[in-house]
C-alpha cells in the first residue's frame, strides 16, 4: 500500500465538504485533479472511500474509518515541521496557550514574564478558554498546552500535571452584616442573595449541595454572570455573596477587597493543572513555559497570594536570548 499524504489530507476536505467541486473550489484545486486524487487514494487502499450521490458525495464505511488516521497523520506532519523550524531558527517560534479565564492572571501572566525575560524571540499566544472548548481545541492540534482545573478523567491522549491547589470561601464586602462574625454557618446564609459565575458550574453545584444537605430551599440567586469583574465589583460593593476561590478574591485587591468566610458545608478545594498531548511535539519553548508554570505555582503555594512575587528564575532548558 502506497498512500499519499497530500492525497489523504485532499480525502479529509472532501470528506467535510460532501461535495467535490465545492472541496476542489477549497483547495483551489480543478475539479478533474482532486477527482484523479480520490481515484488514486482508493487505489493505494483497494476500496471505495466515496460513494456518487445525485447532491454530492458520501463517504463509505471504509472512508469512515480512514477519516480519524487521516487527522492524526496531519498532526503527526504538523508537529514534524514545527520541530523542523525550530532547530532552523535556533529556538524561536510560537507557543500556544490555552487559560480558563480566572487563571490568566495567575499562573499564566507570571510564566509569560518569566519567558519572556529568558527568550524574548519566543511568540506567545494566550486564548481565554472554558474547561470545555481548551479540551477540544487541544486535541484539534490549535494549542499547545491548556491551563485549567483538574479533572482526572481527560483520557490517555492527554498528560495532565498538577500544578496548584485553589481553596474556596464565601465572600462578601467589609460592610456586610456578617463581615464581622468569627464563625458563619449555610443556616446564616438562608436568606442572602449570590451572584454566581455559572449557572451549573462546579462552584454553583457546589454551594447548591450545601444548602441541600442542611436541609434549606435553594440559593436566592441575584445574578449569573461570566464576568469575574463584573461579580467582583457587586459583591465588594453590595449585600449580595460571591462563591470565589482565595487566589481569585484577592488577586482583585487593591481594586476591590473582599471579606472571607470559611463555611463548615461549603468547603471546595480545586487542583489546578496544565494539560497537553501525551504523543505531540513540544518546542523547547513550550517545555520550558511548562517549566517556569511549575515554578510559579510552587512560589505561589509557599508564599500564598498577598505577596508579591517576583518573576522566578528557571535553570535552561537550551533556550537562548539571542
Amino acid at each position: 500500500m502506497n498512500m499519499n499524504l497530500r492525497d489523504m489530507q485532499y480525502f479529509a476536505v472532501v470528506a467535510e465538504h460532501r461535495h467535490v467541486g465545492r472541496a476542489a473550489e477549497a483547495l483551489g484545486l480543478s475539479q478533474p485533479a482532486l477527482s484523479m486524487s480520490l481515484r488514486r487514494l482508493e487505489q493505494a487502499v483497494g476500496t471505495k472511500l466515496v460513494k456518487r450521490m445525485p447532491k454530492g458525495v458520501e463517504v463509505t464505511a471504509a472512508g469512515a474509518a480512514l477519516l480519524p488516521r487521516v487527522h492524526r497523520l496531519r498532526l503527526a506532519f504538523d508537529d514534524v515541521a514545527q520541530e523542523v523550524a525550530d532547530i532552523a531558527h535556533g529556538y524561536a517560534g510560537q507557543v500556544r496557550i490555552g487559560a480558563v479565564t480566572s487563571f490568566i492572571h495567575h499562573p499564566v501572566s507570571a510564566a509569560c514574564k518569566a519567558l519572556y525575560e529568558t527568550a524574548p524571540n519566543v511568540t506567545l499566544t494566550v486564548r481565554p478558554e472554558t474547561a470545555d472548548s481548551s479540551t477540544s481545541t487541544l486535541c484539534k492540534g490549535e494549542l499547545d498546552l491548556i491551563v485549567r482545573a483538574m479533572s482526572g478523567s481527560l483520557g490517555i491522549d492527554l498528560v495532565e500535571d498538577h500544578l496548584f491547589d485553589d481553596e474556596f470561601v464565601v465572600i462578601s464586602s467589609f460592610n456586610h452584616r456578617l463581615a464581622g462574625r468569627k464563625r458563619v454557618t449555610i443556616a446564616d446564609l438562608a436568606q442572602e442573595k449570590w451572584v454566581f459565575t455559572s449557572a451549573n458550574g462546579p462552584s454553583t453545584r457546589r454551594v447548591y449541595r450545601g444548602y441541600k444537605e442542611c436541609g434549606m430551599p435553594p440559593p436566592r440567586i441575584a445574578m449569573i454572570t461570566a464576568s469575574l469583574t463584573l461579580r467582583d465589583d457587586l459583591v465588594a460593593s453590595t449585600d449580595l455573596l460571591g462563591y470565589s476561590s482565595t487566589r481569585v478574591a484577592r488577586e482583585a485587591s487593591p481594586r476591590v477587597r473582599f471579606a472571607e468566610f470559611r463555611v463548615k458545608g461549603l468547603e471546595r478545594i480545586r487542583g489546578v493543572s496544565v494539560v497537553y498531548r501525551k504523543d505531540a511535539y513540544l518546542s523547547p519553548a513550550a517545555q520550558r513555559f511548562i517549566q517556569i508554570l511549575k515554578t510559579v505555582a510552587k512560589e505561589f503555594s509557599a508564599k500564598g497570594t498577598n505577596e508579591k512575587r517576583p518573576i522566578p528564575k528557571v535553570e535552561s532548558v537550551g533556550l537562548s536570548r539571542s
